[in-house]
């Protein structure tokens, strides 16, 4: 389980390091988008941070997650990033959805493998 666990981590992470130095670099021409994934984009696009925040949050993650530091936390901050790519992809772009399904698999394999890291945070407590 650990060594599956260790191989998981780091294809995520670097699925999100290449994506984010992609993104930087220009590395990969971004395709002509239509619709209301064009629409979508643009949205994000027109906030003008948006798109700069999102990629350095998934550098950072990613890099945490290949080097094995502060993976929990990492794994939290990624949630809701995995499961926008994923709602994305199951509506408006479904070619990319085994990338998707495989990332949000991939976060619950890896959260369910770092349990015992997030168990106090679902303890009640009385005050603070």
């Amino acid at each position: 389980m650990k060594i599956a666990m260790i191989i998981v981590r780091t294809l995520v992470g670097l699925l999100f390091i290449f994506s984010s130095v992609a993104y930087f670099a220009n590395l990969i021409p971004q395709p002509e988008l239509t619709g209301p994934l064009k629409t979508f984009n643009e949205g994000l696009a027109a906030s003008g941070y948006f798109m700069t925040l999102l990629k350095v949050t998934e550098l950072v993650c990613g890099i945490a997650l290949v080097s094995g530091f502060f993976v929990p936390l990492a794994l939290v901050i990624l949630a809701p990033i995995v499961i926008n790519i994923f709602f994305v992809h199951l509506t408006l772009a479904p070619e990319g959805i085994l990338i998707a399904a495989f990332l949000v698999l991939a976060n619950i394999f890896l959260g369910y493998g770092y349990r015992k890291s997030y168990e106090p945070l679902f303890v009640p407590r009385q005050s603070f």
